[in-house]
């Protein structure tokens, strides 16, 4: 094949899937029940009809790969920059410190099993093989790949794939737990909830244009300004990250994984240049600089939610079944603890933070640091369909606040990875005991501030 079409050849194929997807998800009635979202049929078909199974398509998991790599930065960027309401609010804080507990918890849970795993019965096992479920679990696929094919790099065999694979399996359990938790908890009484709500006209999305944005006859047409401002945060990330790394390379070895793991984390350098840049915009506004409104909310959401869309197409499509084969009973047995250590703890914990939209709150943050936001949002969708809870606002919101609490969180990952490279398995238990005390520190933080 001619290689200015690969890539162009591989978003065909994952249109074609999606397409797929779209007429699967209107036909067969168990994918409209169980809130399959299309993206992940979509992904399944692409799986399918790939070299792994059917080999119908030709399709490789290396370039998949960088594509959910980079999808994911695109949309992380373009939902960092629309324009929304500054609230301050308790409920956001805690949001933010709740979203890094939940790593945390899945942290400890990943990391202990795959310590005994790998001191027992799978001896071949990567000491920090189990690190991958919070990233999995809570980041999505394109940080579990991410951070997975970096680990490739000190001896971690096919971790790109077995990221993509714990991210999968997450979606499954969002998806389909999800609902029979939701179902579970009304029947039970747990939570009592108007599934009758209805969307009034008024709430309904429009695309009509705000005042204060670009005019439709300018010269240059808006989703060009909105890629442009994408690209531009893009190449602040790119090039603090290729700084970063001339800096921390001549440290040895603590200094070249610190480095990879931060180009597994460029999304969340590049949230924090989309942020900078939607804040400078809104302070030229405010001074009366500038008059026009360059980032596009709907637009910039489209963009958003294509990129997801693909990306998790792609990540389903390119997972390795022999890679996944070589893991299945460690896999297994991390996914389905941290799964269930994470139901347990949502549903036991978000009804001490939030004192109303519990089950709202519930199901979103489930379904969002099992899967994506996207799961979340559609779990909630099913019981709160105008979205007249704080839940949505909570997740997102909280998420900047769950990125400066988040810091710590990303030295701790590094040091099993520091400990495996210079052979020093005292890392580990460092690690282990470092992520209780962090836990124990947002517990105090959020029993502290919680309502009264």
């Amino acid at each position: 094949m001619n290689e200015n079409w690969v890539l162009i050849t591989d978003f065909l194929w994952l249109s074609l899937f999606i397409g797929f997807g779209i007429f699967l998800k209107r036909k067969v009635y168990i994918f409209r029940k169980y809130l399959f979202p299309t993206a992940i049929i979509a992904g399944f078909v692409g799986l399918l009809l790939g070299p792994e199974i059917f080999n119908f398509v030709n399709l490789s998991s290396e370039r998949l790969g960088s594509l959910v790599y980079h999808l994911m930065a695109i949309g992380f960027i373009a939902i960092a920059l629309k324009k929304r309401e500054r609230t301050h609010s308790r409920n956001i804080f805690n949001s933010g410190v709740y979203i890094v507990s939940i790593y945390v918890i899945q942290g400890i849970i990943g990391l202990i099993l795959s310590l005994l795993m790998a001191n027992t019965f799978f001896p071949y096992l990567f000491p920090a093989f189990g690190l991958l479920l919070p990233l999995g679990f809570g980041q999505g696929p394109g940080q579990a790949y991410a951070i997975g094919s970096q680990w490739e790099e000190i001896g971690f065999f096919q971790g790109g794939n077995i990221g993509l694979s714990i991210a999968t399996i997450g979606f499954l359990w969002a998806c389909i737990v999800g609902v029979f938790l939701m179902n579970y908890l009304i029947k039970k009484g747990i939570f009592r909830v108007n599934l009758n709500k209805t969307i009034s006209s008024k709430e309904k999305i429009h695309e009509e244009m705000d005042s204060g944005e670009l005019p439709l006859a300018a010269s240059l047409d808006d989703i060009s300004i909105q890629l442009f401002l994408i690209g531009v945060v893009y190449l602040a990330t790119y090039l603090t990250l290729l700084g970063l790394n001339r800096i921390l390379l001549p440290l040895g070895n603590f200094g070249k994984t610190l480095a990879q793991l931060l180009w597994g984390f460029h999304f969340i350098i590049g949230t924090i240049y989309a942020i900078l840049l939607r804040l400078g915009f809104d302070l030229f506004k405010k001074m009366k600089i500038m008059t026009h409104e360059y980032p596009n909310n709907y637009m910039l959401q489209r963009i958003a939610g294509g990129s997801f869309d693909f990306m998790i197409t792609a990540a389903i499509a390119a997972i390795s079944l022999k890679t996944l084969s070589h893991y299945l009973i460690p896999t297994f047995i991390v996914t389905s603890a941290g799964g269930i250590i994470t139901i347990l703890y949502i549903v036991w914990m978000t009804k001490r933070i939030f004192r109303e939209d519990v089950f709202e709150n519930t199901l979103a943050f489930y379904g969002t640091y099992t899967g994506t936001i996207s799961t979340g949002m559609a779990l909630l969708k099913e019981i709160d369909p105008g979205f007249h809870s704080k839940a949505s606002e909570n997740i997102v919101l909280g998420s900047g606040v769950a990125l400066l609490f988040g810091f710590p969180l990303l030295m701790i990952l590094n040091i099993p990875i520091f400990g495996y490279v210079t052979n020093q398995p005292s890392m580990y238990l460092v690690a282990l005991l470092l992520f209780f005390i962090y836990f124990g520190a947002l517990y105090f933080i959020l029993y502290k501030n919680r309502p009264k």
